[in-house]
Protein backbone atom coordinates (compact mmCIF):
# COMPACT_ATOMS: atom_id res chain seq x y z
CA UNK A 1 0.00 0.00 0.00
CA UNK A 2 1.49 3.66 -0.98
CA UNK A 3 2.23 6.39 1.26
CA UNK A 4 -1.06 8.15 -0.51
CA UNK A 5 -2.98 5.34 0.11
CA UNK A 6 -2.72 4.97 3.37
CA UNK A 7 -3.65 8.16 3.93
CA UNK A 8 -6.63 8.57 1.41
CA UNK A 9 -9.56 6.95 3.59
CA UNK A 10 -10.98 9.38 5.57
CA UNK A 11 -11.50 7.98 9.10
CA UNK A 12 -13.44 10.80 11.16
CA UNK A 13 -16.59 10.34 13.09
CA UNK A 14 -20.17 10.90 11.47
CA UNK A 15 -20.18 14.26 14.07
CA UNK A 16 -16.39 15.21 13.15
CA UNK A 17 -17.24 14.35 8.71
CA UNK A 18 -20.09 16.19 9.24
CA UNK A 19 -18.94 19.40 11.00
CA UNK A 20 -15.92 19.30 7.97
CA UNK A 21 -18.28 19.20 5.37
CA UNK A 22 -20.35 22.10 6.44
CA UNK A 23 -17.55 24.32 7.08
CA UNK A 24 -15.54 23.33 3.93
CA UNK A 25 -18.95 23.56 1.73
CA UNK A 26 -19.42 27.46 3.34
CA UNK A 27 -15.91 27.91 2.61
CA UNK A 28 -15.91 26.77 -1.17
CA UNK A 29 -18.80 29.21 -1.59
CA UNK A 30 -17.22 32.12 -0.05
CA UNK A 31 -13.94 31.70 -1.60
CA UNK A 32 -15.22 31.34 -4.99
CA UNK A 33 -17.23 34.27 -5.16
CA UNK A 34 -14.25 36.23 -3.61
CA UNK A 35 -12.45 35.27 -6.86
CA UNK A 36 -14.95 35.88 -9.08
CA UNK A 37 -15.23 39.27 -7.55
CA UNK A 38 -11.25 40.21 -6.96
CA UNK A 39 -9.69 38.01 -9.69
CA UNK A 40 -7.64 35.56 -6.92
CA UNK A 41 -6.73 34.22 -4.21
CA UNK A 42 -10.33 32.33 -3.06
CA UNK A 43 -7.90 28.92 -3.68
CA UNK A 44 -5.20 29.76 -1.63
CA UNK A 45 -7.88 30.43 0.98
CA UNK A 46 -9.55 27.19 0.25
CA UNK A 47 -6.38 25.68 0.27
CA UNK A 48 -5.51 26.73 4.17
CA UNK A 49 -8.99 26.02 5.60
CA UNK A 50 -8.71 22.69 4.12
CA UNK A 51 -5.67 21.62 5.87
CA UNK A 52 -7.30 22.29 9.11
CA UNK A 53 -8.86 19.30 8.74
CA UNK A 54 -6.83 17.24 6.30
CA UNK A 55 -2.87 16.18 6.12
CA UNK A 56 -1.33 18.04 3.05
CA UNK A 57 -0.83 14.84 0.77
CA UNK A 58 -4.98 14.74 1.12
CA UNK A 59 -5.83 17.98 1.06
CA UNK A 60 -4.07 19.10 -1.99
CA UNK A 61 -5.13 16.54 -4.70
CA UNK A 62 -9.10 17.39 -3.60
CA UNK A 63 -7.99 20.94 -3.78
CA UNK A 64 -6.81 20.98 -7.30
CA UNK A 65 -9.54 18.32 -8.41
CA UNK A 66 -11.84 21.15 -6.84
CA UNK A 67 -9.97 24.17 -8.19
CA UNK A 68 -9.91 22.33 -11.58
CA UNK A 69 -13.44 22.38 -12.27
CA UNK A 70 -13.55 26.42 -11.21
CA UNK A 71 -11.00 27.06 -13.57
CA UNK A 72 -11.95 25.37 -16.34
CA UNK A 73 -15.33 26.98 -16.18
CA UNK A 74 -13.62 30.02 -16.32
CA UNK A 75 -11.47 29.09 -19.27
CA UNK A 76 -14.33 27.87 -21.19
CA UNK A 77 -16.61 31.19 -20.15
CA UNK A 78 -13.50 33.30 -21.87
CA UNK A 79 -12.19 30.61 -24.76
CA UNK A 80 -12.51 32.81 -27.58
CA UNK A 81 -10.16 35.12 -25.86
CA UNK A 82 -7.35 32.78 -24.91
CA UNK A 83 -3.67 33.05 -25.74
CA UNK A 84 -3.11 29.43 -26.98
CA UNK A 85 0.41 30.04 -27.79
CA UNK A 86 1.24 30.75 -24.09
CA UNK A 87 -1.01 28.09 -22.81
CA UNK A 88 0.99 25.11 -24.31
CA UNK A 89 4.05 26.24 -23.51
CA UNK A 90 3.04 26.58 -20.06
CA UNK A 91 2.12 23.17 -20.15
CA UNK A 92 5.24 21.68 -21.56
CA UNK A 93 7.34 20.93 -18.46
CA UNK A 94 4.54 20.89 -15.74
CA UNK A 95 4.58 17.05 -16.00
CA UNK A 96 8.22 15.94 -15.98
CA UNK A 97 8.86 18.58 -12.97
CA UNK A 98 6.09 17.45 -11.30
CA UNK A 99 7.09 13.68 -11.29
CA UNK A 100 10.27 15.39 -9.66
CA UNK A 101 7.99 16.89 -7.02
CA UNK A 102 5.84 14.20 -6.24
CA UNK A 103 9.26 11.98 -5.47
CA UNK A 104 9.99 14.57 -2.64
CA UNK A 105 6.60 15.02 -1.49
CA UNK A 106 5.39 11.66 0.09
CA UNK A 107 8.77 12.01 2.19
CA UNK A 108 7.94 15.42 3.76
CA UNK A 109 6.29 14.86 6.78
CA UNK A 110 2.84 16.92 7.20
CA UNK A 111 3.88 19.02 9.93
CA UNK A 112 6.54 20.58 8.10
CA UNK A 113 4.23 20.61 4.74
CA UNK A 114 1.87 22.85 6.42
CA UNK A 115 4.95 25.22 7.51
CA UNK A 116 6.19 25.51 3.66
CA UNK A 117 3.16 25.97 2.73
CA UNK A 118 2.66 28.74 5.36
CA UNK A 119 5.50 30.74 4.59
CA UNK A 120 4.78 30.44 0.32
CA UNK A 121 1.56 32.19 1.45
CA UNK A 122 3.20 34.82 3.87
CA UNK A 123 5.18 35.45 0.71
CA UNK A 124 2.88 35.27 -1.90
CA UNK A 125 0.54 37.95 0.18
CA UNK A 126 2.85 40.08 1.28
CA UNK A 127 6.16 39.72 -0.83
CA UNK A 128 5.36 38.18 -4.35
CA UNK A 129 8.20 39.77 -5.72
CA UNK A 130 10.78 37.56 -3.59
CA UNK A 131 8.87 34.53 -5.10
CA UNK A 132 10.31 35.90 -8.55
CA UNK A 133 14.14 35.60 -7.18
CA UNK A 134 15.37 38.88 -8.28
CA UNK A 135 13.53 38.44 -11.78
CA UNK A 136 10.93 40.77 -13.54
CA UNK A 137 8.97 38.86 -15.46
CA UNK A 138 8.04 41.49 -18.10
CA UNK A 139 12.02 41.56 -18.84
CA UNK A 140 11.81 37.64 -20.41
CA UNK A 141 10.51 37.08 -24.02
CA UNK A 142 7.35 35.91 -23.44
CA UNK A 143 7.56 32.06 -24.91
CA UNK A 144 10.66 31.35 -22.71
CA UNK A 145 9.18 32.73 -19.73
CA UNK A 146 5.73 30.55 -19.87
CA UNK A 147 7.77 27.83 -20.04
CA UNK A 148 10.37 28.09 -17.52
CA UNK A 149 6.68 29.05 -15.50
CA UNK A 150 5.36 25.93 -16.09
CA UNK A 151 8.51 24.03 -14.84
CA UNK A 152 8.33 25.86 -11.69
CA UNK A 153 4.35 25.22 -11.52
CA UNK A 154 5.00 21.77 -11.83
CA UNK A 155 6.99 21.55 -9.13
CA UNK A 156 5.12 24.29 -6.90
CA UNK A 157 1.50 22.82 -7.60
CA UNK A 158 2.62 19.09 -5.88
CA UNK A 159 4.32 20.53 -3.04
CA UNK A 160 1.97 23.92 -2.01
CA UNK A 161 -1.23 23.25 -4.28
CA UNK A 162 -1.92 26.46 -5.02
CA UNK A 163 0.06 28.86 -6.99
CA UNK A 164 -2.35 31.53 -8.09
CA UNK A 165 -0.83 34.63 -6.50
CA UNK A 166 2.65 33.38 -7.89
CA UNK A 167 1.88 32.75 -11.03
CA UNK A 168 -0.37 36.63 -11.24
CA UNK A 169 2.64 38.79 -11.95
CA UNK A 170 4.16 36.64 -15.10
CA UNK A 171 0.46 38.09 -16.89
CA UNK A 172 1.89 41.78 -16.03
CA UNK A 173 2.39 44.02 -19.27
CA UNK A 174 1.51 41.63 -21.93
CA UNK A 175 -0.49 44.00 -23.66
CA UNK A 176 -3.71 41.61 -23.50
CA UNK A 177 -7.48 42.33 -22.55
CA UNK A 178 -8.41 41.89 -19.15
CA UNK A 179 -10.49 38.61 -20.43
CA UNK A 180 -7.33 37.24 -21.99
CA UNK A 181 -5.58 37.63 -18.38
CA UNK A 182 -8.50 36.03 -16.54
CA UNK A 183 -8.67 33.10 -19.11
CA UNK A 184 -5.14 32.39 -20.34
CA UNK A 185 -4.31 32.34 -16.57
CA UNK A 186 -7.51 30.23 -15.78
CA UNK A 187 -6.40 27.89 -18.40
CA UNK A 188 -2.65 27.80 -17.41
CA UNK A 189 -3.86 27.17 -14.05
CA UNK A 190 -6.63 24.19 -15.39
CA UNK A 191 -3.47 22.10 -17.03
CA UNK A 192 -1.60 22.31 -13.30
CA UNK A 193 -4.37 20.68 -11.74
CA UNK A 194 -5.13 18.03 -14.37
CA UNK A 195 -1.45 17.43 -13.88
CA UNK A 196 -1.61 17.29 -10.36
CA UNK A 197 -4.68 15.30 -10.16
CA UNK A 198 -2.98 12.55 -12.97
CA UNK A 199 0.26 12.35 -10.41
CA UNK A 200 -1.64 11.82 -7.42
CA UNK A 201 -3.88 9.40 -8.63
CA UNK A 202 -1.15 7.21 -10.20
CA UNK A 203 0.88 7.54 -7.13
CA UNK A 204 -2.02 5.59 -5.31
CA UNK A 205 -4.31 8.55 -4.13
CA UNK A 206 -8.33 7.27 -3.74
CA UNK A 207 -10.12 9.91 -5.13
CA UNK A 208 -13.08 7.97 -5.23
CA UNK A 209 -13.47 7.67 -1.74
CA UNK A 210 -13.59 11.24 -1.20
CA UNK A 211 -16.71 11.33 -3.50
CA UNK A 212 -19.05 12.99 -0.63
CA UNK A 213 -16.89 15.81 -0.09
CA UNK A 214 -16.33 16.35 -4.21
CA UNK A 215 -20.46 16.09 -4.36
CA UNK A 216 -20.61 19.10 -1.97
CA UNK A 217 -17.90 21.27 -2.93
CA UNK A 218 -18.19 21.28 -6.50
CA UNK A 219 -21.66 22.84 -6.60
CA UNK A 220 -20.52 25.63 -4.27
CA UNK A 221 -17.82 26.49 -5.84
CA UNK A 222 -19.49 27.04 -8.74
CA UNK A 223 -22.82 28.56 -6.99
CA UNK A 224 -20.03 31.06 -5.20
CA UNK A 225 -18.92 31.48 -8.70
CA UNK A 226 -22.17 32.67 -10.47
CA UNK A 227 -22.90 34.83 -7.61
CA UNK A 228 -19.70 36.65 -6.52
CA UNK A 229 -19.88 37.47 -10.33
CA UNK A 230 -23.12 39.54 -10.26
CA UNK A 231 -21.33 41.48 -7.45
CA UNK A 232 -18.47 42.28 -9.22
CA UNK A 233 -19.27 46.07 -9.91
CA UNK A 234 -20.70 46.39 -6.90
CA UNK A 235 -18.01 46.06 -4.17
CA UNK A 236 -15.30 47.60 -3.28
CA UNK A 237 -11.78 46.05 -4.02
CA UNK A 238 -10.23 47.77 -1.50
CA UNK A 239 -12.04 46.28 1.36
CA UNK A 240 -11.76 43.07 -0.46
CA UNK A 241 -7.89 43.22 -0.70
CA UNK A 242 -7.05 44.07 2.90
CA UNK A 243 -9.81 41.30 3.93
CA UNK A 244 -7.52 38.54 1.32
CA UNK A 245 -4.54 39.41 3.45
CA UNK A 246 -6.29 39.34 6.52
CA UNK A 247 -7.51 35.97 5.94
CA UNK A 248 -4.45 34.78 4.14
CA UNK A 249 -2.15 36.10 7.13
CA UNK A 250 -4.31 34.53 9.57
CA UNK A 251 -3.76 30.89 7.81
CA UNK A 252 -0.61 31.32 7.21
CA UNK A 253 0.21 31.94 10.59
CA UNK A 254 -1.86 28.93 11.91
CA UNK A 255 -0.08 26.35 9.35
CA UNK A 256 3.66 28.25 11.03
CA UNK A 257 2.58 27.48 14.20
CA UNK A 258 1.30 23.62 13.48
CA UNK A 259 4.61 22.53 12.88
CA UNK A 260 5.86 24.56 16.09
CA UNK A 261 3.33 22.14 17.76
CA UNK A 262 3.32 19.46 16.46
CA UNK A 263 -0.24 19.55 14.97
Amino acid sequence: MSILTAVADPSFIPAEQLTMFIVLAVVAFVTAAFSAIVGMGGGIILLGSMLIFLDPIVAIPIHGAIQMVSNATRATVQRKHLAWSLIWRYAILLLPFGLVAMQVVVHIPGVYLKAFIGVFVLLATWRPKWLLIGTHPEAINANRRFILLGGVVGFLNILVGAVGPFIAPFFLNMNFSRQTIVGTKAACQTCGHIVKILLYGLAGFAFLTWIPLFAIMVPMVILGTKVGSRFLDKVDDTLFVRLFRTVLTAVAGWLILAAFIGG
